[in-house]
């Protein structure tokens, strides 16, 4: 058994940076006093999501999202613990006024930026707003290989969460945002593919919302390996979900179509009893 501490920030959000800052800070804080070695955040925390809680158009504030990232690197150091952080980042060609990537930074329990994830698959309205990403990666974090991937890229796609364990993940990470509009009809389709994301792999994936009044469309979940749900926060409540999980139970056999250890899950799943079948 390889017990991990996760949590999920399912906080508020808005367009203004100095509240989302705070929050952010705030739940580190927390997360640490519970001993959580590897925090997420919703897609795109610091700044609010271009889609309905920020301005499409809005100038991108290079200079605070570079001390933001830096201050919550160090405290990360400071506290021990990994974090993915849902964020943006600048264009090349033009960083304040060009269409930035929606993108998750990782940063190690040690306090390093290992790395930033540019979400690959936009919907139509992420499309008026940011450019897309091109590359899946993984991380490893406190000893344990980390998948991350965002909102509607895997809710809609299973592939981009197989390239994950394909490179070995254990533990898939999602930040979205789901979402201002009245979609509630919504809900139990999120909540049945990010389920899904967890038992078509074998693995653990643990999706983290912002807490979003007066349309949440997703809880924040965490899914073991074998497809129940191991955690969940309430709807449209800002809250820290922590929770341990196993990570040995992560066996990637879905993924791997192992079926010595597909047959163990699938009997945990049914109590452990003989059913027979075809």
């Amino acid at each position: 058994m390889k017990l991990l501490r996760i949590g999920l920030a399912q906080v508020r959000q808005s367009d203004d940076f100095d509240s989302n800052a705070d929050r952010i800070l705030d739940s580190l804080d927390e997360a640490g006093k519970q001993g959580v070695q590897i925090l997420c955040f919703p897609e795109t925390q610091t700044v609010g999501y271009r889609v309905g809680i920020s301005e499409p158009r809005a100038p991108v504030p290079v200079q605070r999202l570079e001390e933001l990232h830096a201050t919550v690197a160090k405290r990360c150091g400071d506290l021990g613990m990994a974090c993915v952080l849902g964020t943006e980042t600048p264009s090349e060609s033009d960083p304040v006024n060009g269409k930035p990537f929606n993108s998750a930074l990782v940063i190690s329990e040690h306090g390093r930026v290992l790395g930033v994830h540019h979400k690959t698959k936009l919907t139509p309205r992420d499309a008026l707003a940011y450019m897309p990403g091109d590359s899946i990666d993984t991380f490893e974090l406190c000893g344990v290989q980390v998948g991350v991937v965002i909102c509607f890229e895997a809710l809609r796609f299973a592939e981009t969460t197989a390239e994950c364990v394909r490179q070995g993940a254990q533990l898939v990470l999602h930040p979205q945002n789901n979402t201002t509009h009245p979609n509630d009809w919504k809900i139990p389709l999120h909540h049945s593919m990010i389920t899904t994301r967890a038992a078509e792999n074998t693995i653990w994936f643990a999706s983290c919302n912002a807490c979003l009044i007066p349309h949440q469309n997703s809880r924040s979940l965490v899914i073991a390996p074998d497809g129940q749900i191991h955690a969940q926060t309430e709807l449209k409540r800002d809250e820290l979900l922590v929770t341990d999980i196993d990570v040995d139970l992560a066996t990637q056999a879905m993924f791997k179509f192992d079926l010595q250890h597909c047959d163990e899950t699938l009997s945990h799943v049914l109590g452990d009893t003989d059913q027979g079948g075809d």
